[in-house]
């Protein structure tokens, strides 16, 4: 199964940005599934004083879910795409956000750092070369207790529900896309869910990178058995915790 490399893919939603909220919009549930997602955070308040990590923020949806979530949240958004970056910045914000256009993968560089008290990843890691490393680096700027949530396609491994994603994704989605020019892009988007891991997989992926209180929950709808959000804390750290 043949997916796109890193660099083609950023090129895939440069090319697809103009036309992507169009597409998201016809799934039923999308941007209330995100808004459920960054409220599974379980961040008390308005979000004062709270810095939030978004990544992969594309053209802003899931950036937006935080802001309702937490409407006083200093919000970090980071992708690897330049066109989507651009849309999301066209958004009007209620706060201010920091948009970098940065891949996952060398936050750093681009002078992403934490500490940060979430860090919100939707539909990103199964387009990684390297989920751990990039899980190795939320860990990293999480403060102690951080927060992190992933909400991402992963299948659970029931036929049916694997049916489902085939019948949308190839019947409806790829048809679409491929009348608007974005045939490689979301042929990729399919692949990419196919070929990724289960939920109970996900989650033992994050428990690896060193998170506890790790949860797998599920989303209602047509993407029951197929979209799921993984909530985890960073833990604190031994040396403060026999303090």
């Amino acid at each position: 199964m043949t997916l796109l490399r890193a660099a083609d893919l950023a090129a895939a939603f440069d090319h697809a940005a103009p036309r992507y909220d169009a597409l998201v919009a016809a799934n039923p549930g999308y941007h209330a599934h995100l808004r459920r997602c960054a409220r599974r955070l379980g961040l008390a308040g308005d979000g004062r004083r709270l810095r939030v990590l978004d990544l992969g923020c594309g053209t802003g949806a899931s950036t937006a879910a935080l802001a309702t979530a937490m409407p006083e949240a200093d919000i970090t958004a980071v992708d690897a795409s330049g066109g989507m970056l651009r849309r999301a910045s066209w958004r009007a914000w209620r706060r201010p956000v920091r948009f970098v256009h940065a891949p996952a993968e060398r936050l750093a560089e681009a002078g992403v750092h934490g500490p940060f008290d979430a860090v919100f990843a939707a539909y990103l890691l199964r387009n990684l070369a390297d989920p751990d490393a990039v899980l190795a680096s939320a860990f990293a700027l999480l403060a102690p207790h951080g927060r992190l949530a992933l909400h991402e396609y992963a299948l659970s491994g029931m036929a049916a529900h694997r049916a489902v994603w085939n019948v949308v994704s190839g019947g409806l989605v790829l048809p679409a896309a491929t009348l608007l020019g974005d045939g490689p892009l979301y042929r990729h988007l399919r692949r990419s869910v196919v070929a990724f891991d289960t939920p109970h997989a996900l989650g033992e992926r994050v428990r690896r990178a060193g998170f506890e209180h790790v949860r797998v929950l599920p989303l209602p709808g047509w993407q029951t058995g197929i979209t799921h959000t993984i909530v985890a804390r960073r833990p604190v750290a031994d040396t403060e915790a026999v303090k």
